[in-house]
């Protein structure tokens, strides 16, 4: 069997009667089992997807099966799946196994995509390089000595290594689009509230969002169809109709288009990177798109005020892990109040632990307004900024990361550096507008690039259209 460069050639495979779904998986299995060394896979539900592959192919057989009928997908370790393992990548939730399934998650099943396993990503989704993991580090399949971006680093390299079609991630800060970036795939995060959090392991809840990887934007927008949309178990969900994004890919130009000044002329930036971005945005001018550059006053604001805020949210979330109820206790505690200390010393990263120290001290009596109150504000004006930015313009273009993928251990001694990674994709975050990031060439060393576009809120359709395009207009 060949390698599927898209869902739309395994749909045609199985029109043809070429393959069915139980060869697909065990397609997959195999490749799985060769590439085991890249550490994507944390588990692989090889029965339980062969078993789903049969009844999918009986579905196909009686002409009832559903949109995602012979699509094969890997969901992050932050998401739920009904007596399947889940543990965030954390030794905390060591053996944890799940009583119910995430929205999202049961929403693919329903439309038959078959689920062949849970993916590896930076203990509970913090990190950008997908080393801080009780599981060991994930490779890039590209350089093996590089890292693949995170905190959805196995989601990534599920894909990217052709270990399954397509792979749900979650994207808080840019835990999505980076390594879509790193990687060269399409990443995606949607508008806040626009997909369930229902059964995903939080890290900040008011950032926190379910997203795609793929290797073209049509998967993408496929999946997102399926997977967005009201839920009765989350209050905060949108109940705005979901659009069919797979179907809406004809883009409609001319296209107003703004690139911010300060993403462009970032000391950060690698020139190779500089040079893409500026080639794109050339040549949307030469296709008769209006392209300006503005000013973006906030961006020195922007990091500092999505760390203070999710970390504060961090120490509330994770305060639940105390190993009284499940996951794991520490062995040790001679009293309470001594399980609990040692329980959550033993069980949490070293990552993890310095993000809820970090938001306990934000939300601390002496420093409350100080930190906490003052980042809500900013984030209100870097929102404000951004919204108004796009009732004047239908997107705004820049790189992705201000750099291609680095080697392993390269910022892990200065966390600072480390989330820098973030410059360019936290904007989205903090605004809770829908972003995607899509291949951009590579650098000199044969790195992929990455090259982020965000719209309004709710107007995923035309991110995926203009998405679709760009991509069309970079292989003229």
């Amino acid at each position: 069997m060949e390698k599927f460069h898209s869902f739309d050639e395994i749909k045609q495979s199985l029109e043809n009667k070429e393959t069915d779904c139980k060869a697909i998986v065990n397609y997959y299995l195999k490749n799985i089992q060769t590439k085991a060394h890249l550490n994507a896979f944390v588990e692989v539900y090889e029965q339980s997807a062969l078993e789903q592959a049969e009844k999918v192919d009986q579905k196909i057989q009686a002409g009832t099966a559903g949109k995602l009928a012979g699509m094969v997908m890997g969901i992050k370790d932050v998401l739920c799946y009904a007596d399947h393992e889940v543990n965030a990548s954390s030794k905390i939730l060591e053996g944890f196994q799940s009583q119910f399934t995430a929205t999202a998650v049961q929403k693919l099943i329903d439309e038959d995509a078959i689920i062949i396993g849970r993916l590896n990503c930076d203990e509970f989704g913090m990190g950008s390089s997908n080393e801080n993991t009780v599981h060991g580090k994930v490779l890039n399949a590209l350089d093996e000595e590089r890292v693949p971006g995170g905190s959805s680093g196995g989601s990534a390299v599920a894909v990217q290594a052709n270990l399954c079609t397509t792979s749900l991630g979650t994207d808080t800060g840019g835990s999505v689009r980076q390594p879509a970036a790193f990687t060269g795939l399409v990443g995606t995060k949607p508008t806040y509230s626009r997909v369930s959090r229902f059964g995903l392991i939080a890290y900040a809840s008011s950032f926190d969002t379910i997203g795609v990887f793929s290797r073209n934007v049509k998967d993408n927008a496929l999946v997102m169809e399926v997977i967005a949309g009201q839920d009765d178990n989350d209050s905060t969900v949108s109940r705005k109709e979901v659009p069919q994004y797979s179907q809406l890919l004809d883009f409609k130009k001319p296209a107003k288009i703004a690139y911010l000044k300060e993403t462009i002329e970032s000391e950060a930036l690698q020139s190779e990177i500089k040079e893409h971005t500026l080639d794109v945005l050339n040549k949307l001018k030469e296709e008769g798109h209006q392209v300006e550059e503005v000013d973006f006053p906030l961006l020195e604001y922007v990091l500092p005020t999505y760390y203070i805020l999710t970390t504060a949210e961090a120490s509330s979330n994770l305060s639940r892990f105390d190993g009284v109820k499940y996951g794991y206790r520490t062995p040790n505690a001679h009293n309470l109040e001594s399980m609990y200390k040692l329980t959550r010393s033993e069980g949490f990263g070293e990552e993890v632990k310095r993000r809820i120290m970090l938001g306990t001290f934000v939300l601390s009596a002496s420093y409350y307004d100080a930190y906490f109150t003052k980042a809500q504000k900013v984030r209100r004006l870097i929102k404000e900024f951004t919204e108004d930015l796009l009732d004047k313009f239908d997107y705004i273009v820049m790189p992705t990361t201000p750099s291609t993928a680095f080697k392993f251990g390269e910022h892990s001694d200065d966390p600072v550096a480390m989330y820098l990674e973030d410059l360019f994709t936290v904007q989205a975050s903090v605004s809770g507008v829908p972003a995607i990031s899509i291949p951009n060439g590579k650098d000199n060393q044969g790195l992929p690039i990455g090259l982020q576009v965000i719209t309004n809120s709710f107007k995923e359709a035309e991110l995926f259209a203009f998405a679709d395009y760009l991509t069309k207009i970079k292989e003229q």
